[in-house]
């Protein structure tokens, strides 16, 4: 099967929010309850300009998967520090499309100079956790027991990845 992966645009983002509640629905891979509209999805996903935010689509055009990556925090200390959120359309799981999403996130950091990707991922999501192990991140932190979902406690899992030495002073 055929797959080309694309800059997102805001014609794919109601293609990305099916994707996101199904997960919203169907697995412990978000932290919202019930399904959600475009803009609270927009707002979760908090897209930000200028930051990488990757589609994978078929011949056809039939999203099979999206990522993004947004600043971690807008306080100037963190500014080579960013965020992950990547999803994957269940039927196209397990095909390497969010390896090489990753891999063309994790290469749009690197030109934009940053030197770290953080993915927060439910306790309860264990494919996440084992799919980021994979590709090199580390578990750095736990906050335990802090959300519940679907009448679960559920820790968040800080998983991080450094791809280059951080700033040692604050870029010009």
């Amino acid at each position: 099967m055929d797959i080309v992966l694309c800059d997102a645009s805001p014609n794919d983002r109601a293609g990305m929010l099916d994707i996101f509640n199904h997960y919203v629905s169907n697995s412990f891979a978000t932290y919202t309850d019930e399904p959600v509209g475009l803009a609270r999805f927009e707002s979760l996903m908090s897209f930000a300009s200028g930051w990488p935010a990757v589609t994978a689509k078929r011949g056809d055009g039939k999203l099979a998967g999206f990522g993004l990556l947004r600043p971690y925090s807008t306080i100037p200390s963190f500014c080579g520090t960013s965020e992950l959120s990547c999803f994957i359309a269940p039927e196209f799981t397990g095909m390497g499309i969010g390896a090489a999403i990753l891999d063309r996130l994790e290469a749009g950091a690197r030109s934009m100079g940053l030197s770290t990707i953080v993915a927060t991922v439910s306790s309860l999501n264990d494919g996440s956790i084992r799919f980021h192990s994979s590709h090199g991140y580390i578990e750095c932190g736990r906050l335990r027991e802090v959300g519940i979902r679907q009448g679960m406690p559920f820790d968040v899992v800080f998983l991080q990845k450094t791809l280059q030495a951080a700033f040692l002073t604050k870029p010009t």
